[in-house]
């Protein structure tokens, strides 16, 4: 299936490396960690491409690269909330599995923006929707999340817009 893709692309005059979508790198890098038996990417991977699977399948829908990113920042929290959650159980054999995974998984994320960049967006977003208090932050968030989904953690754009606003 992979090579048929790769040629049709070839024959389209499109390099096939650029223009893989996230699925099939998922999938392409999922079969080099098994010929390389990496376990943890092997493993980590195959939970990936479960909960993609599993979103088409109640969706009813196929997956796009902007739905596997959101599905792929989903899975980065839930790792970090894991991985706060051992570190206050002790649990520092758990921290360093979930750590494993969870720089597998990063590598499939877009860049992420600085903090300065974040700073920047938000600065021009409190410009545009007139942001003066607190209570304007429910629109600044909604004016905002658009432009950073996928390329910032939200929980850090919202610890900053409360700065921001105080």
């Amino acid at each position: 299936m992979l090579i048929k893709l790769i040629e049709s692309l070839v024959s389209q005059g499109k390099d096939p490396i650029v223009n893989l979508s996230l699925l099939d790198t998922i999938n392409q890098d999922l079969k080099t960690a098994m010929l390389s038996k990496d376990v943890v990417t092997r493993d980590t991977l195959r939970m990936l491409i479960s909960d993609i699977k599993k979103f088409e399948i109640d969706e009813k829908v196929e997956a796009d690269d902007a739905k596997i990113s959101n599905l792929i920042n989903k899975n980065v929290k839930q790792r970090r909330d894991s991985i706060e959650q051992f570190k206050n159980g002790g649990r520092d054999d758990l921290v360093a599995n979930e750590q494993s995974q969870l720089d597998v998984i990063l590598k499939y994320l877009p860049k992420q923006l600085s903090e300065e960049e974040i700073q920047s967006l938000i600065q021009e977003g409190i410009a545009e929707v007139s942001a003066e208090s607190m209570q304007d932050m429910g629109k600044l968030m909604g004016h905002l999340k658009p432009q950073f989904e996928g390329k910032a953690d939200m929980s850090i754009v919202s610890k900053l817009v409360k700065n921001l606003l105080a």
